[in-house]
């Protein structure tokens, strides 16, 4: 009877001493658990049904163009069913847009003009922290096309100084204003470091009636914000632009990725 006892309170001490381990290991999944949590819920916070799926691993990029100067493109050539968002100065000023980016993991590309930035750099900052990449829009968002070389190219590297002084970020994709362009500008961008101009799909806003808004296709860039129209809150655009996207099938990739 005794030994019995003390046989079954060595096998209760056994089993006791695992259990601290096992209840460390619990602890720990939880902790992990509750880490990814706030990742998994915001996109119901933020309207969406679910979240977005990983992109693709991009496939080989595009290259050069000829010469030499850099590609212009308004998408990119892949078979993956990706989309590219991408924004001009102003989404820096819509503070829920930058928590928007920095809870889904939203890869965006943004296109500075120093001119309309102006002081707001600090915003900026705070927009690059959240995850967005900041790009080339010239320094006063002039037309392009048909200025001469020295003009155009001071427009281009003139940006490209100043984000690399104020943000400490080296640009290499550019659009154009307007997506105006011609041959004197790819010269020029070549010349300022620029791998591509970055244009847009036609008809690329979620209020679209044509064009992108009805049928995505894979490796689109799209400009959630048409500049013909007022200012209107990114967040809003960007939740119904990204209902679309998930509705036919498609995700979100990082332009600078592919490229």
């Amino acid at each position: 009877m005794l030994a019995g006892a003390l046989v079954a309170a060595l096998l209760s001490g056994c089993a006791q001493s695992v259990d601290p381990i096992e209840r460390l290991g619990k602890k720990a999944a939880q902790r992990v658990h509750r880490a990814h949590a706030p990742h998994e819920r915001a996109y119901r916070r933020w309207g969406l049904a679910a979240p977005l799926a990983p992109a693709p691993r991009p496939t080989r990029p595009p290259g050069r163009g000829d010469e030499g100067l850099p590609l212009v493109l308004d998408r990119v050539p892949t078979h993956d069913k990706v989309v590219f968002l991408t924004y001009d100065e102003g989404a820096e000023n819509d503070p829920r847009f930058v928590d928007m980016v920095r809870e889904l993991r939203l890869p965006v590309s943004v296109f500075l003009t120093d001119t309309a930035v102006g002081p707001g750099y600090a915003r900026v900052a705070r927009l690059r922290a959240a995850g967005a990449v900041i790009q080339n829009h010239t320094l006063d968002r002039a037309t392009l096309r048909g200025r001469p070389y020295a003009e155009q190219r001071a427009e281009i590297c003139g940006q490209r100084d100043r984000l690399k002084a104020r943000l400490g970020v080296l640009p290499w994709l550019l659009r154009p204003p307007y997506g105006r362009y011609d041959r004197t500008t790819l010269r020029a961008a070549a010349d300022c470091g620029i791998k591509a101009l970055i244009l847009w799909r036609p008809g690329s806003s979620p209020d679209s009636r044509h064009g992108w808004g009805a049928a995505p296709h894979a490796g689109d860039i799209v400009r959630p914000h048409e500049a013909s129209r007022p200012l209107a809150s990114l967040t809003a655009e960007t939740t119904r632009l990204l209902r679309r996207i998930q509705a036919r099938g498609f995700t979100v990739g990082r332009l600078e990725d592919y490229l």
